[in-house]
C-alpha cells in the first residue's frame, strides 16, 4: 500500500473553485535503468489515475490523466474542481504489476 497525501483547502463555499493537490508515493521504475546486479529492473509505473466525485445525485469522473515513463518518482497532480455541494471524492491510481490505489475524501461546503 502506497502512502498518499490529498490537500485541499480548508474551508470551501459552493460555487468555489478549488484546487485539489496528490501525491503518491512510488518508484516510477521505467523498465530501462540496471540495478545494482546489473539486470534491467522490471518496469513499475502508474499508468492511470481518476478522481471522482460522488453526491446526491451520483457518481462523477472529475479528473482523469494518463501517465508515462516520464513522470517522476512519487508523482504529483493537481486539478481544479467546482465545489457544487457535499459529497465523497475517490482518488484512483493504477499501474504495472497490479498496482492499484485508492482513496476517499470527504468534501464538505459551507454555504
Amino acid at each position: 500500500m502506497a502512502r498518499t497525501l490529498i490537500n485541499l483547502p480548508k474551508s470551501i463555499r459552493r460555487g468555489e473553485t478549488i484546487e485539489i493537490q496528490t501525491l503518491i508515493a512510488h518508484p516510477m521504475e521505467t523498465g530501462y535503468r540496471p540495478g545494482s546486479d546489473g539486470v534491467v529492473l522490471a518496469r513499475d509505473l502508474i499508468r492511470h489515475f481518476k478522481c471522482f466525485f460522488a453526491d446526491e445525485s451520483g457518481q462523477h469522473l472529475v479528473s482523469s490523466a494518463q501517465l508515462f515513463s516520464a513522470i517522476s518518482a512519487n508523482p504529483y497532480l493537481a486539478f481544479q474542481l467546482r465545489a457544487t455541494g457535499n459529497g465523497t471524492l475517490t482518488l484512483v491510481w493504477e499501474g504495472d504489476q497490479g498496482f492499484r490505489q485508492t482513496e476517499t475524501v470527504a468534501l464538505k461546503v459551507l454555504g
